[in-house]
């Protein structure tokens, strides 16, 4: 036992010799780095004093000699803070609206890229496409018809068929009607356009402008010379003109199959449209496809029914003021009515120049009068209380999508971009209040579920009264390291 305590006395007082050594040695190296950076403050000079450590009553083992003892562990360094005035990355440093304005950027790319390859597609296919639409829109027309002869007891396929054939022999009666007034009524409109083109040169001459037959001559002599020089294009528009003249033809006859169908078997074509649809959204455009075609159905006969009444209106007042092709022009004008607000009013302009020609200056104003008013009880009577219903689009948006349909599609595009506008809106609106009544539901099942388990605890409180109550079993539930949460 002695000599394990003299053993013990001899270890602290090594241990207590080293660190002092040590602590001298760091405070000669501090020193000497002070001295070699020039610095002036003055330190006072840390003393360690030595700490006797606790003398061990029984040492069991020996203990290791001082030289083989471990050397106390250095500290380590603590990481530097951040900057104050620098953010801990990058992405923190961008505002709040920029990095939204980026996301929503790059979103909108992404959907004007994808919108830009639907249009493009379907300028390659544009015949296909005009006939497919113009075939959906004959159809939302006729299928009432068919409808109702179907309920009377005829077969889907005989109603279909008997629909078809009316509907193709109306527009037959149609075009027919406006040849045979043009071809009939030819000769005195050429008549009274001569008239009206040397009363128009005697203006010039005699009227205000005050132009010489020098000046008259020369314009006339520019024109020939423009018509000569271009005789090449000419011949080439000629050709375009076969072209298209083809085209239509094939258009007509593709739509006159796509109506057929659609009569026929829309049912079915719907119900594969829906099968090549995400599993996650046929539910949703089963319950939009109705309604949107509801909408378009709506929108077509309340169309045929304002653009009957233009051509009405603007035809009777044609014929009172003895313009000549006054039936033709009402035909052309009932179909340039299919474009709302703004079809009638440019047909219009035809009725306009052929009084101005054949007629006079007074006759021709009073033609646009007719216009005009026409086309104000139009947009602020027929369009509110017959389409008010179905199209809920504002008339700054019909303009617009008229304006940008005649750009992207030319004639086809203005007729199709009300409708489909119009349908666009209506399936939108579905889908929204379909979330919000599922959002509803949801909430309501959610709280029954919990009025349901509430009610379950009570009772079997009430049938058991020892059992301990349901916040204290929740409590006694938790393990120790669970929070309680309030």
């Amino acid at each position: 036992m002695a000599r394990g305590g003299q053993r013990g006395r001899m270890v602290s007082k090594a241990v207590t010799w080293s660190a002092s050594l040590a602590g001298r040695l760091a405070e000669r190296r501090r020193a000497a780095v002070e001295e070699r950076t020039g610095s002036l403050a003055v330190r006072p000079e840390v003393v360690l004093e030595p700490q006797p450590l606790p003398v061990p009553q029984a040492v069991p083992t020996p203990q290791p000699a001082a030289a083989d003892a471990e050397p106390p562990h250095r500290e380590q360094p603590r990481p530097r803070d951040p900057h104050p005035g620098r953010p801990a990355s990058p992405a923190e440093a961008v505002p709040w609206g920029l990095r939204v304005a980026a996301e929503s950027t790059w979103r909108l790319l992404l959907l004007g890229a994808a919108l830009y390859v639907i249009f493009y597609v379907v300028d390659m296919l544009r015949l296909v496409a005009f006939a497919l639409l113009a075939g959906v829109l004959i159809s939302a027309l006729l299928e009432p018809t068919v409808s109702w002869l179907k309920r009377h007891g005829v077969p889907r396929s005989l109603a279909a068929t008997v629909t078809f054939l009316t509907g193709l022999a109306g527009i037959c009666l149609v075009g027919w009607f406006v040849f045979w007034q043009v071809s009939t009524n030819i000769t005195e409109v050429s008549n009274q356009a001569s008239n009206g083109v040397q009363t128009l040169h005697n203006w010039l001459l005699k009227g205000p402008m005050h132009l010489t037959p020098q000046q008259l001559n020369g314009f006339t002599t520019q024109v020939k010379l423009a018509i000569t020089n271009n005789t090449n294009q000419i011949t080439s528009l000629g050709f375009t003109t076969v072209g298209i003249v083809i085209e239509v033809v094939t258009g007509v006859l593709l739509a006159a199959f796509t109506t057929y169908f659609l009569l026929y078997d829309g049912a079915k074509i719907w119900s594969w449209v829906l099968r090549g649809l995400p599993r996650q959204s046929r539910y949703a455009m089963a319950g939009a496809g109705p309604k949107a075609w509801a909408t378009l159905t709506a929108y077509v006969r309340g169309t045929v029914f304002v653009a009957f009444i233009d051509a009405l209106c603007i035809g009777i007042g044609i014929q009172l003021l003895g313009v000549p092709l006054a039936m033709p022009l009402a035909v052309i004008i009932f179909l340039g009515a299919f474009v709302p607000l703004v079809g009638a009013l440019v047909t219009g302009t035809l009725a306009v120049l052929i009084a101005l020609v054949t007629k006079d200056v007074y006759t021709a104003g009073m033609v646009l009068l007719v216009l005009v008013t026409v086309q104000q009880i139009e947009g602020h009577l027929l369009q509110p209380l017959i389409l008010g219903r179905a199209v809920r689009v504002h008339p700054l948006g019909v303009v617009l999508g008229v304006a940008s349909g005649s750009i992207i599609g030319g004639i086809g595009g203005a007729i199709v971009a009300v409708p489909l506008i119009a349908v666009t809106n209506t399936v939108v609106g579905h889908l929204r209040r379909r979330n919000a009544a599922a959002d509803e539901v949801f909430i309501a099942v959610a709280a029954a579920q919990e009025a349901a388990h509430e009610a379950a605890h009570e009772a079997a409180h009430a049938a058991a009264p020892d059992a301990p109550p349901q916040s204290a079993q929740k409590l006694s539930d938790l393990s120790p390291e669970q929070p309680v949460s309030s």
